[in-house]
Formats: structure tokens, C-alpha cells, sequence
């Protein structure tokens, strides 16, 4: 295994650790545990239109996380994050290859995301991918009025497989 971190669906009891990893990486615009709390009522059960995915390492330490939102065949990458010393192991891509399969499952026909655009590491992994850019929204990341690059992958009908 890559990193040697497991991947496993988020369930209510790793919002704490989920919020930890959060607030180490993202302190300006971190997530509430409400959030979490709100997109993982829509992950479970046959109406489920979310997919909420933990890494975890061998120790039982949380890693990364990522979550997708899926609709109407548009599926939404909401979140995708790994700790500072898993990066360059590949488990980015992996929380990413877990979210684009359950894309496919959720019978999507593009996936759209937001990256900061001095994000350079994350859109060459979404560029990988086969993500491209569509668009910008200004200022999206607050504080700091950063902007965010829109990229998007189209999923059905391409014969690509995901």
C-alpha cells in the first residue's frame, strides 16, 4: 500500500480527528464540525448522494480525508486533504481515486472541484487526472481573497475509465 495508510468510509466518531487535520491545514477557512456533521447525514443508507472517505495509518493515526457531493449527474470534490508528511506518497491520489470511482457510481457525468490557484501541488495531481480548467471564482478563499481555478473531468460517455 502507498504510504502505508488504509482507506476506509468517514463515520461520525473521526469528526474530531477530521477537524484536527483540518485546522493544521486549512486555519483561515477551516470546516466546522457542523459541516462534516451535515454532509455525513447524506453519506449512508440508498439515498446517499456523499462520499466521505479516511486515510489512516498503521498507528490509527488519521492521515487524510476527502468527500465528494453528487447531483442531478454533476459530482462536486468538496474536500481533499493529507497530512504534511504523507505528501509525495501517493495517498492523494488514492483519496482522489476513491472519490472519481464512487463518481462513477453515483452515475456522474463530470466532476467539478476548486483549487486555490497558488495550489500548484494539488492542480498537478488533478491535471493527472485528466481534470482541466474551466473557469475561476474570485476571492473564493477567505480570509486573503484568494482566488480558486476551477478544473473539471468529464466521467461518462468518454470511455475513460475511471
Amino acid at each position: 500500500m502507498t504510504g502505508g495508510a488504509e482507506l476506509r468510509e468517514m463515520r461520525w466518531w473521526d469528526i474530531e480527528p477530521v477537524l484536527a487535520l483540518e485546522d493544521e491545514l486549512f486555519p483561515e477557512d477551516a470546516w466546522s464540525a457542523g459541516m462534516f456533521w451535515s454532509e455525513l447525514a447524506h453519506s449512508r443508507g440508498p439515498g446517499a448522494t456523499r462520499r466521505y472517505v479516511v486515510a489512516e495509518d498503521p498507528g490509527g493515526r488519521l492521515v487524510g480525508y476527502a468527500g465528494l457531493a453528487a447531483a442531478g449527474g454533476l459530482g462536486d470534490v468538496q474536500t481533499i486533504a493529507v497530512s504534511r508528511d504523507q505528501w509525495g506518497t501517493g495517498l492523494g491520489a488514492r483519496l482522489l481515486t476513491d472519490l472519481l470511482q464512487h463518481a462513477t457510481a453515483f452515475e456522474c457525468d463530470e466532476v467539478l472541484l476548486e483549487v486555490r490557484v497558488d495550489n500548484t501541488r494539488a492542480q498537478k495531481l488533478y491535471e493527472r487526472f485528466g481534470f482541466e480548467p474551466i473557469g475561476f471564482r474570485r476571492g473564493y478563499y477567505q480570509p486573503g481573497n484568494i482566488d480558486a481555478l476551477v478544473m473539471r473531468l468529464t466521467v461518462q460517455g468518454t470511455g475513460t475509465e475511471i
